[in-house]
C-alpha cells in the first residue's frame, strides 16, 4: 500500500501532505512555490511509494467550480500527461482555509505564526487529505 499525496493548489504556493504507508494519519509535508511544484512532486515520487494524488478542488456554495480552476486544471493536465498510471481525482476542499486558522488557534500558534500563509496552505492540504481518508474509512463500514 502506498501513501496518499494531497494537493492544495495556489497560484503563488502550494501546500502539500501526505499520508503513512498505510494510509491511516494525514500529515502536513510541505508549501512549495507553484511553478516548482511538478518537479517537486516528481522527485517525491522517485523516493517514495504514492498510490494516488488529491487535488482540492475549489467550489463556491454554489457548487460551481471557482475562478481558480482555470489555474489548476492545466496544472491536474501537466500531472496526468507525466505520470499517466497515477489515479489523480479532486476533492472538495471549501472551508479549509476557515478550518486551518482555525487549527492553528486551537494549537495555539502565535498571532505572527497564524499569518504564515506557506503554513495554512500546508494545513488545508492535511485537512483535504484527513477528510479524504475519514470519508473512505466511513463508506468502508457501509
Amino acid at each position: 500500500m502506498g501513501r496518499i499525496l494531497a494537493i492544495d493548489y495556489g497560484r503563488k504556493r502550494t501546500g502539500i501532505a501526505v499520508s503513512d504507508p498505510l494510509q491511516l494519519i494525514a500529515n502536513g509535508l510541505t508549501t512549495v512555490p507553484t511553478h516548482q511544484l511538478l518537479t517537486y512532486i516528481l522527485d517525491y515520487l522517485a523516493h517514495e511509494q504514492v498510490e494516488r494524488i488529491l487535488v482540492g478542488l475549489p467550489k463556491q456554495m454554489n457548487n460551481e467550480a471557482s475562478e481558480s480552476m482555470k489555474y489548476i486544471e492545466p496544472f491536474v493536465r501537466s500531472l496526468k500527461k507525466k505520470l499517466p498510471e497515477m489515479p489523480v481525482e479532486y476533492v472538495d476542499e471549501r472551508f479549509t482555509s476557515v478550518l486551518a486558522h482555525h487549527a492553528m488557534l486551537e494549537g495555539g500558534l502565535k498571532k505572527k505564526d497564524r499569518r504564515d500563509k506557506a503554513l495554512v496552505d500546508e494545513i488545508s492540504a492535511t485537512i483535504i487529505l484527513r477528510d479524504y481518508l475519514e470519508s473512505r474509512r466511513f463508506l468502508s463500514r457501509m
